[in-house]
């Protein structure tokens, strides 16, 4: 099964459900069949790109680390020459895309696993609306911070579940003090910069709990698994505790 290539279980189903809800976004916004421009934000190691690309899309890959970019170039290589006419990955900050490309010059532009690094997101997060044609989808993956208390709770770190309800920061799993962002406050965002909130998701709402080395389990377990976290993460009052948000919005 091609989700072996995305590392542990974690990984793997965090980049398997955004696909689908992406995916399911596109289907319900555009006609069928039109091969869109899409700028993929801090796109890492490139899975989301290289899909839409495999879709028949036509993708910008922006990522400002450079060992980062070296993989997705190498992931880029092993595609069909077809797929990689249809991908061009540019190194550069996401804060920063009025350097880069013309407003209006896409019709998706995905930001999945960056904001929890920027310290203050509205200006970037309005520079992204810009660089969206009318009626643009904008994607983000956020770190709920409504739900922060829920990994230190369930291992047990009763002091530092305590602490989490107080704020938005926290220490991730890499070791980096980072942030996340509540639902409320990015809805008022998203509203505020010209794209507003159209749909959200939860995204690992059973899985988060594993360790980032899990190996995928045997195809039929995996497939059951991705569905009951696919049902969860739209499904109240399940979705609001995920790890992550999944938050689309659209250019008025």
């Amino acid at each position: 099964m091609w989700l072996e290539g995305l590392g542990g279980l974690r990984n793997a189903v965090r980049q398997e459900l955004v696909g689908r809800q992406v995916e399911e976004q596109i289907t319900h916004r555009f006609p069928v069949g039109q091969r869109l421009r899409v700028l993929d934000v801090g796109m890492g190691q490139g899975t989301q790109a290289l899909r839409l690309a495999r879709a028949g899309h036509r993708v910008t890959g922006l990522e400002q680390d450079a060992a980062m970019l070296a993989v997705a170039h190498a992931a880029l290589a092993a595609e069909p020459a077809g797929i990689r006419d249809r991908v061009e990955l540019v190194e550069g900050d996401g804060r920063e895309t009025g350097a880069h490309f013309e407003p209006g010059s896409f019709d998706v532009v995905l930001c999945h696993g960056v904001l929890m690094y920027v310290s203050e997101p509205d200006p970037m997060l309005a520079g992204l609306a810009r660089m969206l044609a009318p009626g643009g989808l904008l994607s983000l993956l956020v770190r709920n911070g409504d739900a922060l208390a829920l990994r230190p709770g369930l291992s047990g770190d009763w002091p530092g579940a305590l602490a989490a309800f107080d704020t938005v920061d926290y220490t991730n799993r890499l070791g980096l003090r980072v942030r996340a962002d509540r639902l409320a406050d990015l809805t008022a965002t998203l509203s505020g910069i010209g794209a507003p909130l159209h749909t959200w998701y939860g995204v690992r709402v059973f899985t988060d709990g594993t360790e980032a080395a899990t190996d995928l389990p045997p195809d039929e377990e995996l497939e059951r698994l991705l569905a009951a976290e696919e049902r969860a993460g739209r499904t109240d009052p399940y979705r609001a505790v995920a790890a992550l948000l999944h938050l689309c919005g659209v250019r008025g």
